[in-house]
């Protein structure tokens, strides 16, 4: 996480990330180049390679035809390919018109990657041409990449046969075939060569193949997982057709962000995002899957189990694990990151809102279609993160859910705002612990309204007194949590350790809209809160306000827009009521997509530039949460609420639709496909449902 002072002059810096063309199948990340190459000594290449299992299995993959560089022209990734054009304007005619391209396709396919090199000519006479791909490996570890440690070895290497070569680190053996070319050994690396000879008009395909076994096992071995979710049916038609492309993109992304599960291969959740994250974190995978409710349980119920098998059980103060609590974060190795002091076990647990969260999955997913048998399953885990809550609150001083990281390498900050200078004050100082967040508060409310629900209708047990706890927790955050100053009535971000507010303006507290901790009245003057200008701009609700004296629009959480935050907000903002305020949420998401080429980046800046978002340079892209914002947009557009066990499908479709007349098709009640349809005024003109499930309309959300 981006700390809150500079590294000293001298110090490694994160690479960055914007420039780069990113694939991601599971387990196996490639980052590459605007030209496809994977090149570490190129300028901005520090961080490119090809990832298995958080270790870079190759450092140098680099393409020349006779020996020249080709020049890239364009180039886009989505899901596990990356396609680029190239020109090789060395060979063929000679003028201003280049006659020779190279059209380069990589796949990610399981843990390896083919490389496709399409060589055509447009030359007036033949052409013959030697092309060259230079390959080697260094076998980093993805924390020395991140902290912008310069590589500092390769990997010998050795040729096999007369077309495949290979090397070997600590955990993988990595193997080089060129079909239909020679692999040879060059001053350490390795040379697959083919000799071209094209006529006039003529094209070939050279292929690549890159293969990795693992050789030695860890903690956390999982595989792709990408056939556990199948969304093939999700489509969206609009008048504005940049929806449906947004939404069809960004499925595909998370898609390939999909792990199985080593415990259970049949379990797959969402990994965090590429490359920092490629792996189960509590709260991002749970906000991901069940953000993509409307279309499948099956995300949701692997990633409730995957959970649930690593649920703390004991109390370990370096881990941060406690009885009950939902881990935040699993790794192959022991994280390190000396910049920002961190010593991560390869389980940690320094979270304080993911327990609360997978409740609220448990809940929401049962109302989607979770089987009533999977929640019987996962009540022991039900009843541990339930009690960790309660101890939570009945610890704490002022009965609010808190965190404070005892150790000194731990996270300082662990909500989902976890950077060390996150929490500011109205003043712009930063708060100092132990810290009561509102929207773990919130969170907690919402679990416990749902645990009520279950235990009352799946358990055959009491949810009173879980009702009554929620609505007691709800009071106290009435009582406590609000700000009053001479612009607006706001909540604050959080309470400190000496238990007064932290009252700076920041985006969590629409989090907290639609969870059941506020009055309709208050959920107004969030509403306004949020809507006000220094809050939501053109690109999307920012992280902190900009009449904050520590607003900062590149600051990671400090001024920035996250994808899933303004998503969030935008979704609270249409369950309250609030249509307006939610359209401008969701228009904003969609131009940002269209400006970030449909893959929305993690976070970006909170300024734009020409009418475009500045990119974060460190952002994850595609990333979890911001991949599945996909999914509660298109349920705050329509207003989709679901009751499966009731057999009812709710539908209160903003007004007008912000993106015109559309028909959504792959909604899924109970395992069920729905199709609706909206005119341009959001009325509801069309429903398609099965025998046994009743769609109800509502009245649009008011509009301000």
């Amino acid at each position: 996480m981006p700390s809150d002072t500079p590294p000293a002059v001298g110090r490694s810096r994160q690479p960055w990330l914007h420039r780069l063309e990113t694939a991601v199948h599971g387990n196996t990340t490639c980052l590459a180049l605007f030209s496809g190459d994977v090149d570490v000594s190129a300028s901005d290449g520090e961080a490119t390679g090809i990832y298995v299992d958080d270790r870079r299995v190759v450092s140098r993959l680099v393409v020349t035809v006779d020996d020249v560089a080709p020049v890239g022209v364009v180039s886009g990734s989505h899901g596990a390919t990356t396609e680029c054009l190239l020109l090789a304007r060395n060979v063929g005619d000679a003028g201003a018109d280049p006659t020779v391209e190279v059209r380069r396709v990589r796949r990610l396919e399981g843990s390896a990657a083919r490389e496709e090199l399409t060589v055509t000519s447009r030359a007036t006479a033949g052409v013959a041409c030697s092309v060259v791909v230079t390959v080697q490996g260094d076998g980093a570890e993805l924390h020395e990449v991140k902290t912008g440690a310069p590589p500092s070895r390769t990997l010998p290497v050795a040729v096999e046969t007369a077309d495949t070569g290979g090397w070997a680190d600590a955990r993988h053996r990595t193997r080089v075939r060129a079909l239909g070319g020679t692999v040879s050994e060059d001053a350490g690396a390795l040379r697959a060569h083919w000799s071209v000879d094209l006529d006039p008009g003529g094209s070939t395909t050279l292929v690549l193949e890159v293969a990795v076994d693992r050789t030695a096992g860890t903690p956390f071995d999982a595989a792709p997982g990408s056939h556990l979710v199948d969304w093939s049916g999700v489509r969206v038609r609009s008048q504005d057709s940049r929806l449906g492309t947004t939404v069809q993109r960004s499925l595909e992304d998370l898609r390939h962000l999909v792990l199985a599960d080593p415990e259970d291969p049949d379990d797959g959740f969402a990994a965090a995002g590429t490359p920092w994250y490629l792996t189960l974190f509590g709260r991002d995978s749970i906000w991901a899957a069940r953000m993509c409710l409307p279309f499948g349980t099956d995300l949701a119920r692997g990633t409730l189990r995957a959970l649930a098998r690593r649920q703390g059980r004991r109390d370990d103060p370096r881990a941060a694990e406690e009885p009950g609590k939902i881990l935040h974060e699993l790794r192959r190795t022991t994280f390190v990151d000396p910049t920002h002091h961190l010593v991560l076990p390869p389980a940690y647990y320094g979270t304080v809102d993911a327990t609360a969260l997978w409740v609220c999955l448990l809940h929401d997913a049962w109302r989607w279609g979770l089987p009533r048998s999977d929640v019987v399953t996962l009540a022991p885990a039900l009843d541990g993160a339930l009690g960790w809550l309660r101890r939570a609150v009945d610890e704490s001083p002022d009965g609010f859910i808190r965190y404070l990281d005892t150790t000194g390498t731990g996270l300082g900050n662990q909500g989902w705002k976890d950077s060390g200078d996150a929490m500011r004050t109205a003043s712009g100082a930063i708060a100092e612990g132990s810290i009561a967040l509102v929207e773990a508060q919130g969170y907690a409310v919402e679990a416990a309204l749902g645990a009520a629900d279950l235990f009352d209708e799946v358990l055959g047990r009491d949810g009173g007194p879980w009702r009554a706890w929620a609505h007691e927790l709800a009071e106290r955050v009435r009582t406590t949590f609000w700000v009053r100053d001479e612009e607006h009535d706001h909540l604050a971000m959080a309470v400190d350790g000496s238990g007064g507010l932290v009252d700076g303006v920041g985006s969590t507290m629409g989090h907290v809209l639609g969870t059941g901790a506020l009055t309709p009245e208050e959920a107004a003057r969030v509403a306004a809160t949020l809507g006000g200008p220094d809050m939501t701009g053109a690109l999307g609700v920012r992280t902190l306000s900009a009449d904050n004296p520590a607003y900062n629009p590149m600051g990671y959480h400090t001024g920035s827009v996250w994808t899933h935050d303004t998503a969030i907000c935008g979704h609270g903002l249409a369950r309250e009521g609030f249509g307006a305020e939610a359209a401008r949420c969701a228009t904003a998401l969609v131009d940002v997509a269209t400006a970030t080429g449909f893959r929305w980046p993690e976070l970006f800046g909170g300024e734009p530039v020409q009418g475009r978002p500045a990119p974060y340079p460190a952002s994850c892209r595609p990333q979890a949460w911001a991949a599945a914002s996909a999914g509660v947009l298109v349920s705050t557009v329509l207003g989709l609420r679901a009751d499966a066990p009731q057999g009812v499908l709710e539908v209160r479709p903003l007004a007008p639709a912000p993106f015109g007349a559309m028909r959504v098709e792959g909604i899924r009640v109970g395992g069920r496909p729905v199709v609706v349809e909206v005119d341009g005024s959001g009325t509801v003109t069309a429903v398609e449902a099965p025998d046994g499930l009743e769609v109800v309309v509502r009245e649009a959300p008011r509009r301000a």
